[in-house]
Order: C-alpha cells, then structure tokens, then sequence
C-alpha cells in the first residue's frame, strides 16, 4: 500500500481508520493530537482533531472554552468583542469601555451627568468640595494639588485677604510693599482716587494721589512758596532748621547764587553766601 496512507509520524497503515490531513500529509488522530493541534487560550489544553474549534486572530480556543472573560458566557456561536486582549459579550465591552467616576469608581454609563477635568471623570454628584463635602457638580471650582475646592472654600483657606477690609481677594488685586489689596481699597486717603496704576505718596501709613499730596501734605518750599513734591524738577530738598527749599530755589538773597551744596548763612530769615552775609 501506498506510503501516503500511512501516518506522518508514527507510520502507522491508516486505511479503515480516522485520519486528519495536516499541511500535506496524513497523521492518525493520536499524533494529530500529540503534533499538530493548537492549544486552547483558554484551558492550554490541546484542542484535538474532535473537538470543535473557535479560531480568532491567531489564537485558538475549544469551543466550549470561548467564553466571556467577565459573565463567562459562551460565545462560540455569539457576537463578541475583543477589548484589550480580552474576549467579552457585547454587554461586558460596553461596561469595560465605559470610563470609571473618579470618585466612587463605578462605570459612568451613557445618559450620566458628568464632570471632566484633566483627563478624569466624575458622576457629577461625585464631584464634591475636598474640605466641606458639598456636591460642586458643574459649579465653578478651584483645583490644588490633587484635590478640589468650592469657591466658598478656597477663598476662606487660601484667598489673600485685603489688609484694608480683611476680605478674601478673589482675582486681581494690588500688592504694594507685600501687603494685598483689592483694587477698590487701595485710594487717595484724601479723594479717595484709585491709586493702581498712577503715582502715589505713603505718608505715614497713609496714601496719596499726586495733586493731594501737593495741596494738602506736601512741604512748601520756602523759596517759591510751591509744593515740594520729590516729583519731577526739584526732586532733590535742602532741609534747614523747620524750613524746606526745591534744591534749585536754594539761592543767596542778595546775589541770587544757587548755594545748594555750597555754605551758606541763614540771617533773619533768610538765605546769605558768606560774602553777602558779611554786608547785611
């Protein structure tokens, strides 16, 4: 008899007996088994040449084992899905693919009310304040670090607080000499101008617009009789005794020399150089 009826592997006559023809040669059912059958995914158990098989992208299964990873339905003759490597029934991938709620980890299913924010989802009742609880939903929040705050919250433990009227500053606001203020309450202490954004005088712990400070606290000079500023022209102030000159009105009585820097002689009132001092 022919050699081609004989089996593959162990030699085997085949006539009269089952046999499985394997790319191009003819083995007996115990070598089909022992050589040439694919293991199943599922148990890892040989699939042999009687069993049903469930083949899927170069992967192999006894048709009893192709199941749902999750129900353990079977599947063999039912619509599947394959999420990640994993086989799963219709209703399984739709759970799977659905994304968790960051705070109670249950699938967040179409129809929900949700909340996202960097890549994270929330139920949106889960959504809640990190320090009084309260559900912040689709609200206005303020994140830090890893975790979420209420408006209400956030001003209360990290708002700047105005040192005029100790409230919380919830955007903007002025910092002068480290100290926050709101926009509002940083003013002239005399017309109550906003100061942010235009010069200003701090006199003793108070403050001024520029025409204020000229007309109600500035020193005048006593050359001029004008404001002495430190604005501008005449920044610099030749101080004498309780009397205050713009240093370019700090000049000789008689000759009109400028006598700032220079030494000079203070005569009833007045300003002298010394050699016009000499002739009063």
């Amino acid at each position: 008899m022919s050699e081609k009826f004989h089996c593959h592997y162990c030699k085997d006559p085949l006539p009269g007996k089952k046999y499985v023809e394997k790319d191009g040669y003819n083995c007996c059912m115990a070598c089909f088994d022992k050589y040439c059958a694919n293991t199943c995914e599922q148990c890892h158990k040989p699939i042999g040449a009687d069993s049903k098989e469930v083949h899927y992208k170069n992967r192999y299964w006894h048709s009893t084992c192709f199941i749902c990873i999750k129900c353990h339905k079977p599947l063999a003759n039912e619509t599947f899905v394959s999420w990640e490597n994993k086989i799963l029934c219709n209703n399984c991938a739709t759970q799977e693919a659905s994304p968790k709620c960051k705070g109670c980890l249950k699938n967040i299913v179409a129809g929900d009310e949700n909340v996202e924010y960097k890549g994270n989802v929330w139920h949106k009742n889960c959504f809640i304040c990190s320090n009084c609880k309260k559900v912040i939903g689709t609200q206005s929040f303020f994140p830090r670090d890893e975790e979420f705050y209420c408006v209400a919250c956030h001003e209360t433990k990290f708002a700047k607080r105005c040192v005029k009227c100790n409230n919380p500053i919830t955007s903007g606001g002025i910092s002068y000499q480290d100290q926050p203020w709101h926009v509002e309450c940083f003013v002239c202490s005399s017309c109550s101008k906003v100061l942010g954004g235009q010069r200003f005088t701090a006199v003793d712990d108070k403050y001024y617009c520029v025409d204020c400070y000229k007309n109600f606290v500035a020193k005048k000079c006593a050359g001029c009789k004008n404001p002495i500023t430190g604005f501008g022209k005449g920044s610099n102030v030749v101080t004498y005794e309780d009397n205050s000159w713009h240093d370019y009105c700090f000049n000789c009585k008689s000759c009109s020399v400028n006598l700032a820097s220079k030494r000079f002689v203070f005569h009833d009132e007045q300003v002298y150089c010394p050699d016009c001092a000499k002739k009063q």
